[in-house]
């Protein structure tokens, strides 16, 4: 039986060769040297100036968080169309995620619900950049320059991704991404914080430094509470060489997007991911929504597309919806987008082939789940 995966990554003799270098040479005085190079490049990249690698997407966002001073009876916004690792720092703080409602053609945080939700006790908004699509920024920007709140754009979905000519997770306040191994580029696993902020990238560089002040050089001397979530030098020499790549990568996800696009054509009543005129999306995550007149069993349909050895995955649930919170079910898209919403499988060297099965058996298995 064919086997065809969620996600996986491309890895070439460019990423062995960086990885063998490390794990060969990378110690002693030499054990920061791709770290250094890791750092460089996505500041580089991101015409930022500075970054952070860390171990996690999750691990940043904490890191930003606290930076932020954010605590108990703090409130943050969120969208309530997310994965947990845009919340869950939130909540290991003490504070408390506000969920808001997304727009329906982007399934990105909605900014007249962020303006609608803001109270004295909003300390910071997170925007996620869901699947490759793009948060409106421009207007999330202007509402935090109105009420001085800092802003977080969550670009794990969407490196590569461009609002009006502008590279996502470099707009905003402060930017934090994965390098997962499902995602676009890889360290495995990973993350990193990016940020043009002066006072913002001083406080992280002492919290990542387990509270170490960076221009104090007393052995195991320490002068705060930190954390400690640091990215490893072999990681970051996989990294550096996954964006090397960064463009061919980007533009393979979006090559397997047009294809999917092209195949569901002249099917009804579908959405999938936007791309809007001032936009460029890297589709991290091809994401077909099926209409209302589509009577169907999503939880049904993924178990028997992978028992085909097809990895779909369902939409994302909303947070809100979760135990652990407190129900936001007045979040009516959210809650109408979830069990309406398949990831379809994105990786460098599906072929055409695979693509085709891939639809092929989606439109079949829908008519027996319903």
């Amino acid at each position: 039986m064919r086997n065809i995966l969620a996600a996986k990554p491309s890895i070439t003799q460019l990423e062995i060769d960086y990885v063998t270098d490390a794990v060969t040479n990378g110690w002693g005085t030499c054990c920061y040297d791709y770290l250094k190079k890791l750092k460089e490049t996505l500041q580089n990249y991101y015409d930022v100036k500075y970054a952070c690698p860390t171990s996690s997407c999750h691990g940043a966002l904490h890191i930003v968080l606290k930076a932020l001073g954010i605590g108990c009876e703090d409130e943050v916004i969120v969208p309530d169309i997310t994965w947990v690792g845009s919340v869950f720092p939130i909540t290991w703080l003490g504070a408390k995620p506000v969920f808001v409602d997304v727009l329906p053609d982007s399934w990105c945080i909605d900014p007249e619900r962020v303006v609608a939700a803001i109270t004295p006790k909003t300390k910071a908004i997170i925007v996620v950049h869901l699947y490759g699509n793009l948060v409106e920024m421009d207007e999330i920007i202007k509402i935090a320059e109105d009420f001085n709140i800092p802003v977080i754009e969550d670009f794990a979905e969407a490196v590569g991704s461009e609002y009006k000519k502008r590279r996502a997770g470099g707009i905003a306040d402060i930017g934090v991404f994965s390098m997962h191994g499902t995602k676009t580029l890889t360290a495995g696993e990973g993350g990193a914080i990016i940020t043009s902020r002066e006072d913002l990238a001083k406080k992280i560089s002492i919290i990542e430094n387990l509270g170490r002040y960076p221009d104090k050089h007393i052995m195991y001397w320490v002068d705060e509470v930190g954390l400690k979530y640091k990215m490893s030098n072999l990681q970051a020499a996989l990294a550096t060489a996954q964006f090397e790549r960064v463009d061919i990568l980007v533009e393979r996800k979006r090559c397997i997007f047009s294809r999917y696009k092209e195949l569901f054509s002249n099917v009804p009543d579908i959405t999938m991911n936007i791309e809007q005129d001032y936009c460029k999306n890297s589709y991290w995550m091809p994401t077909v929504v099926f209409g209302k007149s589509w009577n169907f069993n999503r939880d049904a349909l993924v178990r028997q597309m992978c028992s085909d050895g097809i990895a779909i995955r369902p939409f994302f649930y909303p947070v809100s919806m979760l135990p652990m919170y407190e129900n936001a079910s007045e979040n009516l898209v959210a809650y109408r987008l979830y069990d309406r919403g398949i990831n379809l499988p994105s990786y460098y060297d599906m072929s055409e082939d695979d693509l085709e099965h891939v639809v092929e058996n989606m439109l079949l298995n829908l008519g027996r789940c319903c």
